[in-house]
């Protein structure tokens, strides 16, 4: 992408700035956190060679999990900095099993022992974000959120959040204690969190992360009516989140979604990325390339903004 992914600083509780653009590092060594899948996804050097390119574009900033590969991921981000000798902005999280087991949660003694196992395998001494990877009924929070400022006062965290939590979850965790960010899923094909919870972020001043800006690849046009889906593609692997989407109404948004792509001449992912980079409440994006070149439709959607009318315009489209 020709030009550095720019920063947000909203108005807010949560201090310093965040990279418009984050380096999703879900497929490091697995897809996302399904034990299933440990030991797929990317090999250790193609995540080497897609670090290096998200960094030669300008992306500084990676988000991965405990979970991620089964600890993987955070083991490939650790073999990375050591290697090239730089250090990205980190964010990663904890809650779901790095295994076939049942130990899972957000107990603050699990999460103490966590985070001390993140930052070995990531080879640092702090993170800059912490989240709570989902919510957990079955532990209060205001234990596991003491537990998360207990590590921002003694430095291994710069701030910490929540991810995967609804409005009233989130209402919550402000009660409980001082939650800076959210990161939840939201993209033109999945906006369940436009009535209640963006607008709780916006009156709060928490920051919002979006993560699936692409909806399982569904926005960036590979998925076409009556053909079969892909090998490798999200559609053949992990189904289950998108399985809603393969509708006659999907197909026709998308066809107008690429026609409104084609006639500002950037790629469907390019306008579907600028959608969302468009929505002052949105803090930061995180892409999860495969390749390389998957990361052009983030440098696409930096240098072609848009508009609150282009973008209203593009939401009723493809409501």
């Amino acid at each position: 992408m020709s030009d550095t992914p720019g920063t947000r600083q909203p108005p807010g509780r949560s201090g310093g700035t965040f990279s418009r653009i984050a380096l999703g590092c879900g497929n490091f060594g697995g897809i996302g956190s399904a034990p299933e899948f440990f030991g797929q996804g990317l090999t250790d050097d193609q995540a080497l060679a897609l670090m290096d390119a998200a960094w030669q574009a300008g992306i500084t900033h990676f988000d991965t999990a405990d979970a991620y590969g089964g600890g993987r991921s955070e083991l490939a981000i650790g073999r990375w900095i050591a290697s090239r000798g730089v250090r990205p902005q980190l964010t990663t999280k904890t809650f779901n099993p790095m295994g076939a087991g049942a130990d899972c949660g957000l107990r603050p003694e699990r999460i103490a022992r966590q985070l001390r196992a993140s930052l070995d395998r990531l080879g640092v001494d702090h993170v800059e974000l912490y989240l709570a990877h989902d919510f957990d009924p079955l532990v209060p929070l205001p234990k596991s959120l003491a537990a998360f400022g207990q590590a921002q006062a003694e430095g291994t965290i710069g701030g910490y959040g929540v991810s995967n939590f609804d409005a009233s979850q989130l209402a919550a965790a402000l009660a409980a204690g001082t939650p800076q960010v959210i990161q939840n899923s939201y993209s033109l094909l999945d906006r369940q969190d436009e009535p209640e919870l963006l607008p709780l972020c916006a009156e709060r001043g928490v920051r919002y992360l979006a993560f699936g800006p692409l909806a399982g690849g569904w926005l960036t046009g590979k998925y076409r009516r009556g053909e079969p889906f892909p090998a490798g593609s999200r559609m053949t692997q992990r189904p289950e989140p998108y399985h809603g989407l393969v509708t006659g109404q999907t197909f026709d948004a998308l066809d107008r979604l690429r026609s409104m792509a084609a006639s500002r001449g950037i790629s469907m992912a390019g306008l579907a990325l600028a959608w969302l980079l468009a929505d002052e409440r949105v803090t930061q994006v995180v892409v999860g390339p495969g390749r390389p070149e998957h990361l052009a439709p983030a440098g696409e959607a930096l240098n072609h903004p848009l508009t609150a009318a282009e973008r209203a315009e593009i939401g009723r489209a493809v409501a």
